[in-house]
């Protein structure tokens, strides 16, 4: 159990973005807009070119967030469900230190506010009641305990704005993507609530350095890639890797990089170790502590990363292996049709572009492979993430890769061993060779 440094420990920060690809901000290489509070934390501390989340989809990501254990061991493993009673959680662990736990707007799926342990907690989550919220907290507030303060925002979660002010024609587009007029607006649409979040990430900061002490950890990162095929629901590194920058004046070197490859299971740990304490053994998360203050640029050298559905919209479990050259991804059941809220509901707030999409694919070419590829997986993905980085060509059957494939089956299947992960399918799928079944819901489904 986490045990209390002797001396005061830092303030911390978490701000969550929801549904947040990193190939999209500046940081990362994306051209279509300017996030400038975003670029400005990574000037004051260290950026982590490759984070990775647990699963892609809300509601496991948080949970791997919040206990250090995959979904398989902590029993959040579809989206929209819980931790078992009696799971560990970070408030808690912060709560022994010595914190004073908050969380404001999206931080978790929980069935109460209570269910994580933050002592202080608002679960309104668009940006306008998390400001008000936030604000009024820190100015009344008068604990003198350190404060572990938790920020999660819905940006760029849809339902997106009928307004945006990024042109449309002007953006890029992912190398997956279909360009069309409707998928253009919809991104740019998706690009202004990116711009929103990190408008605000520039209030918090400004807010939290008038309120809390100068030794303070600011954490920013986002739960899993964008509501795009390809990117959320899915173990392409546009669904998995998500921005990562931390910052603490004094103790992480201001504009700093790393190449390590860690998890988002790593960051409770890491913030136990921050406050003074020890995180329990049994975790599947390791902290990186290390990368924070000594300059050292190595942490793992796999991360695992699984999905196992989003209720009726979106029944496909997969895994994967990564490497810091190759990624392994295993089909559980490739019969199954992928599916989501994307192509199923059409929704003009959201993914009504894949009517044009489907449309486009009648007369055959890239629109054709595109949807084919969207519904349709084989068992065995492998991608040289080297020469390959938006996972465009599928190396399964390549002669000269069958080692390399073979070898990191092998590890995929026994980690799954490891965590115990029973390949659970939670509701009846729709199936490849049934397209008839693939029509959009007469009825609009929960916001997922």
């Amino acid at each position: 159990m986490a045990m209390a440094a002797p001396d005061r420990q830092p303030d911390i920060v978490v701000y969550l973005a929801d549904d947040l690809s990193a190939a999209d901000l500046p940081l990362y290489g994306g051209s279509s807009i300017a996030t400038p509070a975003i670029t400005a934390l990574a000037a004051d501390g260290l950026t982590f070119d490759h984070a990775f989340v647990a699963s892609p989809s809300c509601a496991p990501s948080r949970a791997a967030l919040l206990t250090g254990l995959m979904p398989a061991r902590n029993g959040a493993e579809e989206n929209h469900t819980f931790p078992r009673e009696g799971t560990l959680r970070l408030p808690r662990l912060l709560n022994e230190l010595g914190y004073h736990t908050a969380a404001f707007g999206k931080v978790a799926h929980a069935r109460s506010a209570q269910d994580y342990g933050f002592e202080t907690i608002d679960l309104s989550s668009n940006i306008p009641q998390v400001r008000r919220a936030v604000r009024q907290f820190l100015q009344t507030r008068d604990d003198p305990r350190p404060l572990a303060l938790f920020v999660g925002v819905s940006n760029p979660h849809v339902p997106w704005p009928a307004e945006s002010s990024v042109d449309p024609q002007q953006l890029s587009l992912p190398a997956k993507l279909l360009d069309t007029p409707r998928t253009r607006v919809q991104r740019s649409r998706y690009l202004q609530e990116v711009k929103d979040l990190d408008a605000y990430l520039g209030e918090l900061r400004k807010l939290t350095r008038h309120h809390l002490a100068d030794d303070t950890l600011f954490l920013f990162s986002s739960d899993h890639g964008a509501q795009f095929p390809f990117g959320k629901w899915n173990l392409y590194d546009e669904g998995i890797r998500v921005p990562l920058v931390i910052s603490r004046p004094g103790q992480i070197k201001a504009g700093s990089r790393t190449d390590a490859m860690v998890s988002w299971i790593d960051i409770l740990p890491t913030l136990i170790e921050s406050g003074g304490g020890t995180a329990p053994a049994a975790l599947d998360g390791q902290s990186f502590c290390q990368l924070l203050t000594a300059g050292t640029n190595t942490h793992r050298d796999r991360i695992f990363t699984t999905h196992s559905g989003d209720r009726l919209m979106n029944v496909y479990p997969s895994r994967s292996v990564r490497s810091d050259r190759y990624k392994l991804i295993w089909n559980l059941h490739p019969e199954f049709a992928f599916t989501t809220h994307i192509d199923l509901l059409l929704r003009e707030t959201s993914g009504d572009y894949f009517r044009q999409w489907t449309e486009a694919a009648k007369q055959g070419g890239r629109a054709a492979e595109l949807v084919a590829k969207h519904h349709g997986r084989p068992a065995l993905e492998l991608y040289d993430l080297q020469e390959d980085p938006d996972e465009l060509t599928n190396l399964a059957d390549e002669p000269g890769l069958t080692d390399t494939r073979d070898q990191l089956h092998r590890e995929l299947k026994a980690w799954m061993e490891t965590q115990g992960d029973q390949r659970t399918v939670f509701h009846e799928p729709l199936m490849l060779n049934a397209p008839e079944t693939w029509v959009p819901r007469k009825t609009p489904a929960r916001n997922p």
